[in-house]
C-alpha cells in the first residue's frame, strides 16, 4: 500500500478496547461535539510545554527560532479543518503509540462509564486519555502528520476513518510540529466556520498559554494570559470586578475576591468569589455549584465540586494547577492524594479572608452574615474538622442585644468574670423567643442569652457544644440558684402550699396524660407556666431537627411548671372548682406553653376556647 507520495505505509488493527470505544463516539449522539476542539488544543498546547521545557536546557532542536504557537484553517466548502501546532512533535513510534493505541485501563474505564446511563461525554472525554478520539464525532477521516524536534527526525503520517484499522507512513513536513487535518462529516460543517472557532476557543481554551491563530488572523483569538495567573499587584479591582462578571453574568458586585498563589503544599493559582446574594439571577451563566478547574490554563471540570466543602459551595471562580495531570479522571486525581490537598488549601483560605473581613469591615460582614451565614452554621455540624475555625465567624442576636449582631469572642467579653458558659434559647421566631417562660430567670438577673431561631440553628448546635473554655447550655434545661430568684424585685407573694397543691391536683386532672406531671417552678417571675423535659428524654435540638426533617416521632409528654405567684393561678383559685372556665384557662395555660414551644399541632383550635374566655371575662361570669 502507498500514499498519495508513492511512500509506503503499513496497516494497523485497532485494539479491542480502542474499537468499542470508537463505536461509543462514533455512534452516540452527543449534545456538545464542540469538545472535540478543546481536546485537540490542550494536546497541542501540552506539546508546545513539552517543547518549551526541552529547550531550557537543549537548543539543538528542529527550527529553534520558530513562534510556539498554534494555527487553525477551516475551508467551509471542503468541510476541512486543520490543526497545526509547533511543538514538540513525534516519532514513528511516538505516532503509533500516543495514538494507535489507548492505554487499555482508561479505555475500559470509559466504556464502563457508559454502560446503560445517559451520561454527559463532555465531563468523560479527556478523563480518560481518550481525549484525541473525540475528534472522530465530527470527522469521517483524520491525518496526522508530525515531525519531531530532534533535526534528524523524519516526519510521519498516521491516517484513520475511525473503522478497525489505521494506517502509518511517511510524512510531508518540513517544519518542526504536528498538524491534524480533519475532514468534517456532513452534520458538523459548523466547526468550519471562523466564528464558530472563535467560540469555542473563548469558552475552553481562552486561557492556553500560547497564541492560536485563525485563518490568516496576525492577532491571536485567545487571551493566553488568565487573570489568576497574573500578579495580584498588577490587578485592579475593576478588573476583578470585570472578571466576574464575565464569567457569571451576575451584575451584584461581589463582596470578596481572593486571589492566591501557592507553591506548597501544592502548585495552584486561584481566583475565587463571594456572590454579593445567595440567590442565582434568572439570567446567570452559572447554573450549578462548583469551581472552574483548569489544569495549565485548560478547563477540564465547567462545575467540580470536590474543591471546596459543601458548606462553601457558594464560592465561585476557578483553581488551577500545574501539579494536575492533563487528561485524567476525577477518580484518579482523587486517588492521588492531590484533590484533598487542594481542598485544604483553599478551604483554608476562604475561611482566612472571611476573618479578614469580619475584622476589617464588619458592616460588609453582617451583609455577608445575612446571606451566607447558613451555610457556615451546616459547616460546624457537618465538617468537625473545620468547625473551631468556622465559630469565630458565628453570629447571633442574643435577648440583651436583639438589633445587633455578635460573635462568640462579643458575648464572651460582657460575661461577668467567673462565668464560663454560653446560654441559648431555641425558638421558631425571633420576636416570640423573647417572651419564652424559659427566658424569665436569665432576664431578671440581667444574663444574656443566644437568640437561636434559624432552623439551621438546631443542626449547627450539633457541633457546637463548646468555644475555648466556654460550655453551650440550653436555658430551658440549665440549673439556676433559687435563692437569687427569690430575691428578684419582680418576686410576688405565693399562692399557700395547701391552695397550690390543689390547683396542680386540678391541672393534673384537666390534662390527664398529656403531661407527665405538674409542679411549682423555682424561675418563673414573669410567665404563667413552662414546659420542661423530664429526664431521659430527646433534648430540644433533636426534638426540632426531627420536626424540621419531617421525621415520625411522638413528641415528648414533658412536665408542666407552674409559677405559684402569678395572679393568673390567683385569680383561678377564686373560680369554682371544676367550672367551666376554670378548665377552659386551665387547657389555654397548656395550649399557650405548647405554643411558646413551637410544638402546638393545631394552632387554630385556640380560637374558639379563647373567645369563651373573652367573653367570660366581659360578662364577669362563668360560662
Amino acid at each position: 500500500m502507498t500514499d498519495s507520495n508513492s511512500s509506503p505505509v503499513e496497516q494497523f488493527t485497532f485494539k479491542a478496547e480502542t474499537k468499542q470505544l470508537l463505536n461509543i463516539l462514533i455512534h452516540s449522539l452527543y449534545k456538545d461535539r464542540e469538545v472535540f476542539l478543546r481536546e485537540l488544543l490542550s494536546n497541542a498546547s501540552d506539546a508546545l510545554n513539552r517543547l518549551r521545557f526541552e529547550m531550557v536546557t537543549n537548543q539543538n532542536v528542529l527550527d529553534p527560532a520558530a513562534e510556539l504557537s498554534i494555527h487553525i484553517k477551516a475551508d467551509k466548502d471542503s468541510r476541512t479543518l486543520t490543526i497545526t501546532d509547533t511543538g514538540i512533535g513525534m516519532t514513528r513510534g511516538e505516532i503509533i503509540e500516543n495514538l494507535g493505541t489507548i492505554a487499555q485501563s482508561g479505555a475500559r474505564r470509559f466504556i464502563e462509564a457508559t454502560k446503560d446511563k445517559k451520561v454527559d461525554f463532555s465531563q468523560l472525554i479527556g478523563q480518560f486519555g481518550v481525549g484525541f478520539y473525540s475528534v472522530f464525532m465530527v470527522a469521517e477521516s483524520v491525518k496526522v502528520t508530525s515531525r519531531s524536534y530532534r533535526p534528524d527526525a523524519e516526519a510521519v503520517t498516521w491516517y484513520a476513518t475511525g473503522e478497525d484499522n489505521y494506517t502509518v507512513g511517511v510524512g510531508a513536513m518540513t517544519e518542526r510540529g504536528t498538524r491534524v487535518e480533519i475532514k468534517l462529516k456532513e452534520d458538523a460543517v459548523e466547526f468550519a466556520e471562523d466564528y464558530r472557532l472563535r467560540n469555542i476557543i473563548h469558552k475552553h481554551s481562552d486561557y492556553i498559554g500560547f497564541p492560536i491563530y485563525i485563518g490568516d488572523g496576525k492577532a491571536p483569538v485567545n487571551k493566553q494570559t488568565s487573570l489568576w495567573r497574573t500578579p495580584r499587584k498588577d490587578v485592579t479591582d475593576e478588573q476583578y470586578r470585570e472578571f466576574y462578571k464575565q464569567t457569571t453574568l451576575d451584575y451584584e458586585e461581589p463582596l470578596l475576591h481572593i486571589h492566591m498563589v501557592t507553591d506548597a503544599p501544592v502548585q495552584l493559582y486561584a481566583l475565587l468569589f463571594v456572590p454579593g446574594k445567595a440567590e442565582r439571577g434568572i439570567f446567570a451563566l452559572r447554573k450549578d455549584d462548583g469551581l472552574k478547574l483548569y489544569s495549565r490554563n485548560i478547563l477540564i471540570d465547567e462545575y467540580n465540586k470536590d474543591l471546596l466543602p459543601d458548606y462553601l459551595r457558594f464560592v465561585q471562580g476557578v483553581v488551577d494547577s500545574e501539579d494536575l495531570p492533563l487528561n485524567v479522571s476525577r477518580e484518579t486525581v482523587q486517588s492521588s492524594g492531590l484533590m484533598p490537598k487542594l481542598k485544604k488549601v483553599l478551604t483554608n483560605q476562604v475561611i482566612k479572608e472571611l476573618e479578614t473581613l469580619a475584622k476589617n469591615n464588619a458592616e460588609k460582614y453582617q451583609t455577608f452574615w445575612k446571606e451566607f451565614g447558613g451555610h457556615l452554621k451546616h459547616g460546624v455540624a457537618s465538617s468537625p474538622a473545620d468547625a473551631d475555625s468556622l465559630k469565630p465567624l458565628l453570629r447571633f442576636k442574643t435577648n440583651l442585644q436583639s438589633e445587633t449582631w455578635s460573635s462568640l469572642d462579643d458575648y464572651i467579653s460582657r460575661l461577668k468574670d467567673g462565668e464560663k458558659t454560653i446560654y441559648y434559647i431555641i425558638g421558631d421566631d425571633p420576636k416570640s423567643v423573647l417572651r419564652s417562660p424559659h427566658l424569665d430567670y436569665f432576664s431578671a438577673q440581667g444574663t444574656e442569652v443566644l437568640l437561636l431561631t434559624d432552623p439551621m440553628d438546631s443542626f449547627m448546635l450539633m457541633g457546637l457544644r463548646s468555644y475555648k473554655e466556654y460550655e453551650f447550655k440550653n436555658v430551658a434545661q440549665a440549673e439556676v440558684d433559687a435563692g437569687k430568684q427569690a430575691e428578684a424585685k419582680n418576686e410576688a407573694e405565693k399562692i399557700p402550699d395547701a391552695d397550690f397543691n390543689s390547683l396542680v391536683e386540678r391541672f393534673k386532672q384537666v390534662l390527664g396524660e398529656r403531661v407527665v406531671g405538674v409542679r411549682a417552678s423555682n424561675r418563673l417571675s414573669q410567665s404563667v407556666a413552662r414546659l420542661v423535659d423530664p429526664d431521659g428524654t430527646l433534648n430540644p435540638e433533636l426534638q426540632r431537627v426531627y420536626r424540621l426533617l419531617g421525621k415520625e416521632y411522638e413528641i415528648p409528654k414533658k412536665i408542666l411548671e407552674l409559677n405559684p405567684s402569678h395572679n393568673i393561678l390567683k385569680n383561678l383559685l377564686n373560680l369554682d372548682p371544676g367550672s367551666e372556665l376554670q378548665t377552659a384557662i386551665i387547657e389555654q395555660i397548656y395550649d399557650s406553653a405548647l405554643l411558646v414551644e413551637g410544638l402546638h399541632p393545631d394552632p387554630s383550635s385556640m380560637v374558639v376556647r379563647v373567645q369563651q374566655i373573652m367573653e367570660a371575662a366581659l360578662n364577669r361570669r362563668t360560662i
